[in-house]
């Protein structure tokens, strides 16, 4: 996939990962990784300015594997940015696939 393409939605994709459950790190890479290839080069960053921006609250929570794991849970405001990103994402396909589609017939 466009390296550009999967910058832009990858944040939509984390948010809703996180939507559906709270997920660690690599949990989180595993899970994005079914639709966009990534790695926790790309992922750990994200979450950090997710995190700082209020959109992720994180918690420790104790593992049978090693040391307790970093949790991320979205907050009331991460909820309404991943509200919007989708909204804006689906308004950006429709615009696209309308004028393609238009090109093709055109």
């Amino acid at each position: 996939m466009n390296a550009q393409f999967k910058k832009g939605v990858l944040e939509l994709i984390v948010l809703e990962s996180v939507r559906q459950r709270d997920m660690y790190g690599y949990e989180l890479v595993e899970e994005v990784s079914k639709v966009v290839d990534v790695n926790e080069g790309t992922i750990y960053p994200l979450l950090k300015r997710l995190t700082n921006e209020h959109y992720f609250e994180t918690y420790l929570r104790e593992s049978n594997e090693g040391p307790p794991r970093k949790y991320y849970h979205l907050t009331a405001a991460g909820v309404l940015y991943r509200d919007l990103l989708e909204k804006e994402w689906n308004e950006l396909t429709e615009k696209v696939g309308e004028f393609l589609e238009g090109c093709r017939h055109g």
